[in-house]
């Protein structure tokens, strides 16, 4: 039975939240009209939330066509300074996907722009440890379709999510997929949902949820 284990990124795998602030403040300073600078509690509050979202959020002061372009701007300079500089891996994330690759198909799925999953890869050399990714900027899809694209298209008999977030659990449960919660991220779940305190829990837990 071909099982499989996809991750959501943000919180979950690493912590991008300085790199990404760095990288608006760049673009932001460039527009006098942009008035709100980028924050690490703006950037963890908007966290999992898709393009758009974001975008009507943080710059709701601008008219829409010019939340756009912003947007836009802020997130092709985010994919390139992110690729340079990365951000912070949780801990023990790269071997505990060492060892969970010899039994389980990896993934990433993310409501993320397009380029931002591949920028994590190029920054840490993590594409070696994924079989596939799905970003909400590649497909224009939310994340509980891009979820089930990634199931399908790979033939995963079993899978799980595993993400930090509300947003996270309620797609993962609309794709029909069981969830764990990374407790050490951005969010809250209901209780009860199966957790994990440290990436490493992980080995552990996702044999009691999908075997």
């Amino acid at each position: 039975m071909k099982k499989g284990i996809i991750f959501d990124l943000d919180g979950t795998l690493w912590d991008s939240s300085q790199a990404v602030v760095d990288s608006w403040n760049v673009i932001i300073d460039k527009h006098p009209e942009a008035t709100r600078p980028a924050t690490i509690e703006w950037m963890q509050h908007l966290m999992g939330k898709t393009m758009l979202d974001i975008e009507n959020e943080f710059f709701d002061y601008l008219p829409p066509d010019r939340r756009h372009e912003l947007m836009a701007e802020c997130m092709d300079y985010e994919n390139e300074y992110i690729s340079i500089h990365g951000g912070i891996l949780m801990d023990k994330v790269e071997e505990t996907l060492a060892l969970l690759s010899k039994d389980y198909h990896l993934s990433v799925v993310s409501n993320c722009q397009e380029g931002y999953i591949p920028a994590f890869f190029k920054a840490h050399g993590m594409d070696r440890c994924f079989d596939d990714y799905e970003e909400y900027g590649r497909t224009g899809k939310g994340k509980a379709d891009n979820i089930r694209l990634v199931v399908e298209r790979n033939g995963l008999e079993k899978a799980v999510y595993v993400g930090d977030t509300m947003g996270d659990y309620d797609a993962t449960c609309a794709a029909g997929l069981p969830f764990i919660h990374a407790a050490y991220g951005y969010g809250e779940v209901p209780e009860g949902t199966p957790k994990i305190r440290q990436f490493d829990e992980l080995l552990r837990v996702v044999k009691e949820v999908i075997g």
